[in-house]
């Protein structure tokens, strides 16, 4: 048993998280060392390092500390001679070699960004499907989606790297959306036309949006990414939308000529939103709104919708 205990720090580093953190569970929760050598410190134990694996778990996928303890020390040992089977290292590190900065977001959004830097699609599908079924769609987009997606972008602006942790909560984040549409499929008309700016690569923004408005009722057409401004016009006068979502991430793609194409159509929509950052508010043409953030653009674009289907039925 001796040779198999681990310091605070050999724990640390195979679960990924801080030495502080360790301490913290140990004194709030009763999670520490239970190997104890004269003269030496306490030593973690393979028992010990399952049910701590079991905090981890629990805490990166939103359920509060105080819950994750009293399941883990709920936990039987894992074998009957006590041994475990090898926690994941992070040869880099804790964390994988670095942090995702969130801001000020809260501990859920905290154990995403330690999922997703080690690369772990299982909690991070399952944190993100917890987050949709507790606050739908908008909570988690503002609260947990953008805040990580956010950080991973600016690691890999400051480092270049990162490029297969983007890919893969990507990934998950889209099928997760994905998921969150299907489970709530409006009724009546497609309202809703939603496009990415043509050469606009970025569409989960569009697809938060779709799952949110799939979450209120609204009806919506998705077009996705890399829209040329013939194909949008066309599809506008082919399905006449009430509202039109526009979407740009960057500046690059933010080019005014499509807004000013998608006015001039002959179906011209009641409702024109230019979406994203890429968007300035001085080189918007008259009549084009630019939603502050994805609760508004659901707004408005509910509204545009009960408003023409009210015109329609007077």
């Amino acid at each position: 048993m001796v040779d198999e205990a681990l310091s605070a720090g050999a724990v640390a580093r195979r679960l990924g998280v801080a030495v502080t953190t360790l301490r913290t569970w140990h004194q709030r929760y009763g999670l520490g060392p239970s190997e104890h050598i004269p003269g030496h410190h306490r030593r973690y134990t393979p028992s010990d390092l399952a049910r701590l694996e079991i905090m981890r778990r629990l805490t990166a996928e939103g359920v509060s500390p105080a819950e994750a303890a009293r399941w883990a020390r709920q936990a039987p040992d894992p074998s009957p001679n006590g041994t475990v089977a090898p926690v994941r290292t992070h040869p880099l590190g804790r964390d994988g070699g670095g942090s995702i900065p969130v801001g000020r977001a809260g501990p859920a959004a905290r154990g995403l960004a330690r999922a997703a830097m080690r690369l772990d699609a299982a909690v991070i599908s399952e944190t993100i499907a917890h987050a949709l079924a507790a606050g739908g769609v908008v909570a988690t987009w503002e609260g947990l989606l953008r805040p990580v997606l956010a950080g991973i972008g600016e690691r890999h602006a400051a480092t270049a790297g990162l490029i297969e942790v983007e890919h893969l909560v990507s990934r998950c984040v889209s099928e997760a959306l994905a998921a969150a549409s299907r489970a709530k499929v409006p009724t009546g008309p497609a309202r809703i036309l939603l496009s990415c700016a043509d050469e606009e690569q970025h569409t989960l923004p569009l697809e938060a949006l779709a799952a949110a408005l799939a979450e209120a009722g609204v009806s919506y057409r998705m077009l996705g990414a890399r829209v040329p401004v013939a194909a949008l016009v066309e599809a506008v006068n082919r399905t006449g939308p009430a509202a039109v979502v526009l979407w740009s991430h960057t500046r690059a793609t933010a080019d005014p000529t499509q807004l000013t194409a998608l006015l001039a159509a002959p179906r011209r929509p009641l409702l024109v939103l230019a979406a994203g950052p890429g968007w300035r508010a001085d080189t918007l043409p008259a009549g084009v709104v630019r939603p502050v953030d994805l609760a508004e653009a659901v707004s408005l674009s509910a509204a545009v919708r009960d408003s023409l289907d009210q015109s329609r039925r007077d």
